[in-house]
């Protein structure tokens, strides 16, 4: 049994685009083609809005920002060697409190 606060890997199978596409095409009783266009359209809204250094937050659901991580050493681990790890630009995706409720309703 795991210790308190660690997450326990259970084995599920990812939902793919195609799956998502059809399960909201069906709930939403629309094309799949038009399903398919507004989550291409999401994507390339994303992307931009990230380059532009803009926060996306959709209420209830998800925040997504660019952040940066710092400069930093690191240690190779099969030699053992420092490295030095550049700066970066990374992206932050934060659940809503529509997702997290969701999450905690599942039983552990």
């Amino acid at each position: 049994m795991p210790s308190p606060g660690t997450a326990i890997d259970i084995e599920r199978n990812p939902v793919n685009k195609s799956e998502l596409v059809s399960a909201i095409a069906k709930r939403a009783d629309v094309p799949a083609s038009t399903v398919n266009s507004v989550l291409d359209s999401l994507q390339d809204e994303l992307v931009d809005a990230i380059t532009r250094g803009e926060k996306v937050a959709v209420s209830g659901l998800l925040t997504v920002e660019r952040t940066q991580r710092s400069a930093r050493t690191g240690r190779n681990p099969q030699t053992g060697e420092s490295i030095d790890i550049p700066a970066a630009n990374t992206v932050k995706v934060t659940a809503g409190s529509t997702l997290k409720k969701a999450a905690g309703n599942v039983p552990v």
